[in-house]
């Protein structure tokens, strides 16, 4: 009465879910950490007159950075006051975007 065939059986039982949380892991969790890094970096690297779009839809240019929140011009005068995390892009132009001299 070793119960070695029995402890082997529960290894083979539990393996499948081991399986599924390595997956999950790589599938699920791993992108959203580093969508979320990239995002955090976003809004740490932000500068005033950059061009946004906020998580809203609404357009604008930065006026003002505090650290937590951000003032955007919409319109000539026009200005809103958000909170930094409400940013959802920058639009800052590409080399291929910008116009030529």
């Amino acid at each position: 009465m070793n119960g070695g065939p029995e402890q082997a059986g529960a290894l083979v039982q539990l393996a499948p879910f081991a399986l599924i949380l390595v997956v999950f892991y790589f599938l699920l969790i791993r992108p959203q950490q580093k969508k979320a890094k990239e995002t955090q970096e976003m809004l740490d690297n932000l500068k005033m007159g950059d061009p946004i779009v906020t998580t809203g839809g609404i357009y604008g240019r930065i006026m003002k950075l505090a650290e937590k929140e951000v003032v955007v011009e919409v319109a000539p005068k026009v200005q809103i006051r958000l909170q930094r995390t409400a940013v959802a892009q920058v639009n800052r132009p590409t080399k291929t975007e910008e116009k030529p001299s």
